[in-house]
């Protein structure tokens, strides 16, 4: 389901699709087309119940950055496949 910009709704994410298996190639593919990405979890937000994981990219085809939370690799994987595919990048997961 794409988001409409500006909504402020969610994307549904399919948390059982196994995303987190194959984050480190997503990874991989998207430095292959030009992108500096990144995922991290932060232990603060992570105490605190807030979603603790960031997907981070920039550069190549993307016209500006992109970020996505999630408070699992999975739902935060799951959103930047989603924000990647409608900024126009064609990732094969």
């Amino acid at each position: 389901m794409a988001m409409a910009k500006g909504m402020g709704r969610r994307p549904k994410v399919d948390l059982d699709s196994g995303v987190e298996d194959v984050t480190l190639l997503v990874l991989e593919w998207l430095g292959e087309q030009g992108v500096g990405a990144m995922i991290r979890v932060d232990a603060e937000r992570m105490r605190d119940g807030q979603p603790a994981w960031t997907f981070a990219a920039s550069g190549g085809p993307l016209d500006g950055g992109m970020r996505a939370d999630g408070a699992s690799v999975a739902e935060c994987m799951g959103t930047a496949l989603l924000r990647l595919r409608e900024a126009g990048l064609s990732v094969l997961f």
